[in-house]
């Protein structure tokens, strides 16, 4: 009785992390494809939403590393200062795990077309942390 008690456990546990984790798997997938939409409208204010708001956000790229929202927020204005500039974003995702409680690691695809400019294509890893009940990216490497 106690080992059937303690396998039921045991099955439920998993039937609630799995449906957590899916449930965690959709909105982060939602977070990205809202930056994406925001991308595609020119919209670097919103595509930032989905960024820690904190100086302790980091953001790994060509340059190396940058801290902060704010330092980001610009680099990202800098970097792309027109719609010609920003071409039309595309996200594949490869690869979202969840390595421990309210933290998840995505890997995938980056694609930028941009006719007038040269297309630019790469990969991001981006580490996600819950925090006050919200996804948000506290660590983007972006290649490309």
């Amino acid at each position: 009785m106690r080992n059937r008690l303690f396998t039921l456990i045991l099955i439920l546990i998993s039937l609630f992390a799995k449906a957590q984790s899916s449930k965690d798997k959709e909105t982060i997938y939602g977070t990205m494809d809202r930056q994406m939409a925001d991308w595609n409208r020119g919209d670097i204010d919103s595509f930032m939403n989905g960024y820690w708001e904190s100086d302790s956000l980091m953001f790994v790229g060509k340059a190396g590393i940058t801290y902060g929202y704010k330092a980001t927020h610009e680099g990202y204005l800098k970097r792309y200062p027109d719609r010609a500039t920003m071409g039309t974003l595309k996200f594949t995702y490869l690869n979202l795990t969840f390595p421990g409680k309210d933290v998840a690691f995505l890997v995938g695809k980056f694609h930028l077309t941009r006719p007038e400019k040269g297309d630019l294509e790469g990969h991001y890893t981006l580490l996600w942390k819950k925090i006050k009940g919200k996804w948000l990216v506290v660590c983007d490497h972006t290649s490309g």
